[in-house]
């Protein structure tokens, strides 16, 4: 039903994504910006907005309202009131004002989504950084790091579930546990969804951190929003779920008089990712596990590159250390390969891959990655017999 071979053609136009390097024939597999077109329902919905004419100053309608919390219910089990609901222009957004809204010292886990480590800054606020624990080959927390980078003042721990770069899908039991920390050590959390839809793994299903008692509930900024799903990060609309009344008011203090509304035309696209679109979510989760299968074999076959299994996201995060080379993403650069660098997420050495993009785009960045390898790693000393 639905064509995610097609190959768009997004140069030398309005992409990020696409316009980023100097060389026109460099693939670009940074940004987590999918080269698909957005589902055809939320295309309709647009079109059939546009047509009313009137793009004037936009209000969340009790449909939408609606459609967001059935989806919340269906999906996640998840009972969220109207009211806990707050509208933002972008997940960004969320945690720059989640930082600003939480008076004290921040905590977070390396390597994470770069925003995480730039916000408390902007928010003059003191982040301490500790760094997630690879352990057999999986990703988890290093609590005993956590406990000895508290201080007095910490109040907020920025939480990415599911994980971004690393490609975690968090268990029930590790956010028990997360949760009774936070809960010792009196913190609020920030919890980072915005990948909540993208389970690749079979017979998993996110777990929505404030779903996991009614303590941690209560300390909980959720930040949703349709745009890395249904691949419509261009039209800016993100929600925070904050059950608690005073957090919650602290928070939409914060915003006032800086944060903008929404745009008409991202709620309108909300509405119909969230009411219409599950046949293509399907879909895609199809696309992105193959995607990832081929990534993932590609990847051992690379002298000098590991990777570690991606749970969720469309994105493979991986370890270059091997090449010994000073900045890996260049190194991928000059073989016509844009990755993002590690160094942007807390850990040198490292590239993110997005393989959100059409097989055939992939496979050409696989095989340009691979030669590089090989002619690294021919560069080698031999070994002394």
């Amino acid at each position: 039903m639905y064509d995610f071979d097609n190959v768009i053609d997004r140069r030398n136009g309005d992409s990020l994504k696409w316009n980023k390097y100097a060389r026109k024939d460099v693939l670009p597999l940074w940004v987590a910006d999918m080269d698909f077109a957005a589902p055809p329902a939320v295309l309709a919905a647009l079109e059939k907005r546009i047509a009313q004419g009137c793009l004037g100053y936009p209000v969340a309608w009790p449909a939408l309202v609606d459609t967001v919390l059935a989806y919340l219910q269906r999906e996640y089990a998840w009972r969220v009131e109207p009211e806990w609901l707050v509208w933002l222009p972008g997940l960004v957004t969320g945690i720059n004002v989640a930082c600003r809204a939480v008076d004290g010292d921040v905590l977070t886990a390396t390597p994470v989504y770069p925003p995480f480590l730039s916000a408390p800054r902007l928010s003059g606020r003191r982040l301490a950084q500790v760094g997630l624990r690879l352990a057999d080959g999986c990703w988890g927390w290093d609590f005993a790091a956590m406990e000895a980078a508290l201080t007095a003042q910490t109040r907020l721990l920025l939480l990415c579930h599911p994980h971004n770069p690393v490609g975690r899908a968090w268990r029930e039991d590790e956010l028990a546990e997360l949760a009774a920390f936070c809960e010792r050590h009196d913190l609020v959390v920030c919890s980072d969804e915005i990948h909540c839809g993208l389970i690749l793994d079979a017979g998993r299903q996110h777990i929505p951190l404030a779903r996991i008692n009614a303590d941690i509930a209560r300390r909980c900024i959720t930040l949703m929003a349709p745009s890395k799903t249904y691949n419509i990060p261009g039209l800016g609309c993100a929600f925070a779920v904050i059950s608690d009344t005073a957090l919650r008011n602290r928070f939409t203090g914060v915003m006032r008089g800086i944060v903008p509304d929404v745009n008409v035309l991202g709620l309108t696209a909300a509405q119909a990712a969230y009411g219409e679109c599950e046949d293509w979510r399907a879909a895609l989760i199809s696309v992105l596990r193959a995607n990832r299968d081929r990534v993932t074999t590609a990847i051992s076959e690379m002298r000098g590159l590991t990777m570690t299994h991606v749970e969720a996201t469309y994105l493979a995060w991986i370890d270059a250390r091997g090449l010994d080379v000073a900045n890996p993403a260049r190194f991928f650069e000059a073989a016509g390969v844009g990755l993002s660098r590690g160094d942007d997420f807390g850990l040198p050495g490292w590239v993110r891959l997005n393989f959100g993009c059409p097989r055939s785009t992939l496979d050409s960045a696989l095989e340009r990655m691979a030669t590089a390898c090989s002619a690294r790693a021919s560069s080698f000393p031999k070994p002394c017999r």
